[in-house]
């Protein structure tokens, strides 16, 4: 049996987590977590599950490790979800409590869910004992993109599995402090760069709002990483050759982090062109925790998410149903795997769970190729990134990258759209930059010179902003083809 939180059991005056001026030590987070556990564990049993407010706060991370430590299923709720959604989720899921920072106002539909405000002070006793490792944890709802949000039900095991994978890809140890400003209740934020840390004896700063000016005061005082989204990283990117500060301490960091979305070509150049930094990529899903990444001791790839990590097996299985060879770097596959990082299913969705898996392999969606090590690299989404097009398949995300090498391109999406020729015909939606106005046919012939005339966009489209979700992912399906 795993202890998730080996730290706690010896609760030292260490700190474990910081938000703005506010801290916990081992010993408090012991304490006041384990007080609220034992709450916990008298729960009526035909309803065990806990929601929380996942505000980035102190009261946020105590919840979560308080129903870890009781073997309590906790759903993680955004606190800028819509109604509908939110109803959603708390009918599907039937919390038995709402887990909320004091005076925080909820909204109606958790209204009629018993409440109890989390405190961070106070609390005594013994943690309780270690529940087994195939008892759900977390149960983390899906974005919701293709239909109602589904409940993907995460057991210890795969916390601990894959944090522990990430603990030998990383080379994290106790003595990292991870920096971070993700939001917490999704697996990045929460599972990765809260639990995560916790789990190694770590401590993590939280600092709210995402600042360069902030994340250069970290990494120049007592932090070793950063954990961060495509959006941080392009904030960064856009200031860094100017910003002599944020340079400096970008360059001292051990490990920059990337994730929830791909970094372009472009802000990898820059930031190493300004550091010498290499930003680390790696891959997950909701479903599955964490696949892949590059390794902290290994050679880094812009533009690829690394290899397999420690006991996760890979696939690329192509349109015909054939594995695609290792090295096939001209074949694009979609991305199975298998391993203990798996989420057993979806809430109260057996169908779903059923239409996920090729056996024991799970379908992950995403299309990809892999190199001669390994390392994999991703095109983009089976539903909307594989494009069919004169007879090519073509990965939406190759094109992206080619588009933003020119200097008048500052964000832009490729999607497929019916032609009654070409089956289905590229078009790049693009935002410009502050240059000069760029021509359509500039940056046609910018992608036909850089790849192949085949990938060349047929038609481009200019938008003042791209369509985005609250992890800073593109929503392609918004864009009006």
């Amino acid at each position: 049996m795993t202890v998730l939180f080996p730290a706690l059991q010896s609760a030292t005056t260490k700190e474990a987590l910081r938000f703005g001026d506010r801290t916990l030590t081992y010993a408090d987070l012991a304490l006041v977590a384990g007080a609220l556990a034992h709450r916990l564990r008298r729960l009526d049993h035909d309803r065990p599950r806990v929601a929380i407010w996942a505000t980035a706060s102190l009261e946020t991370s105590v919840a979560t490790v308080a129903a870890l430590l009781a073997g309590v299923p906790a759903v993680p709720i955004n606190p800028k979800a819509g109604e509908r959604e939110l109803a959603h989720i708390v009918s599907d899921s039937t919390p038995a409590l709402v887990l909320a920072p004091p005076g925080t106002d909820l909204p109606s539909e958790l209204h009629r869910v018993a409440r109890e405000d989390v405190s961070i002070e106070g609390g005594a006793g013994d943690l309780p004992p270690e529940v087994e490792s195939e008892t759900p944890a977390l149960i983390v709802y899906t974005s919701g993109t293709t239909g109602p949000p589904k409940g993907v039900v995460l057991p210890r095991r795969a916390i601990a599995s894959t944090l522990d994978a990430l603990e030998d890809a990383w080379q994290w140890t106790a003595d990292d402090v991870l920096v971070h400003a993700l939001p917490l209740f999704h697996v990045h934020g929460l599972i990765l760069a809260i639990l995560g840390p916790l789990r190694r004896g770590g401590t993590v700063h939280h600092i709210g709002r995402f600042s360069t000016q902030q994340i250069a005061r970290e990494l120049t005082g007592e932090a070793t990483m950063m954990f961060g989204v495509p959006t941080m990283y392009h904030r960064i990117a856009s200031e860094v050759a100017t910003d002599h500060t944020l340079a400096n301490a970008l360059r001292d960091a051990r490990l920059l982090v990337s994730g929830s979305a791909a970094l372009p070509m472009r802000d990898h150049q820059l930031i190493t062109e300004a550091t010498g930094q290499q930003v680390v990529e790696r891959y997950g899903m909701t479903e599955t925790l964490m696949n892949t990444s590059v390794r902290a001791d290994g050679p880094r790839k812009p533009g690829t998410v690394g290899p397999p990590l420690r006991g996760v097996e890979l696939r690329l299985i192509d349109e015909d149903g054939n594995t695609v060879e290792l090295g096939d770097t001209e074949t694009v596959g979609e991305i199975q795997v298998r391993g203990p990082n798996l989420f057993t299913g979806y809430l109260n969705r057996p169908d779903a769970t059923a239409e996920a898996f090729d056996g024991d392999w799970f379908r992950t969606g995403d299309m990809a190729t892999r190199d001669t090590d390994g390392y994999v690299r991703i095109v983009g989404r089976k539903a909307t990134d594989l494009i069919k097009s004169g007879g090519y398949k073509i990965g939406a995300g190759e094109i992206e990258n080619a588009l933003l090498e020119h200097p008048g391109v500052a964000e832009v999406a490729v999607t497929g759209e019916p032609d009654p020729d070409l089956g289905e015909r590229i078009v790049a939606w693009v935002v410009p930059s502050d240059e000069p106005a760029v021509k359509e046919t500039e940056l046609v012939d910018h992608v036909a010179k850089l790849l192949s005339p085949h990938k060349r966009p047929r038609a481009v489209r200019f938008l003042g902003a791209l369509p985005r979700n609250h992890m800073g992912k593109v929503m392609k399906r918004a864009l009006d083809t």
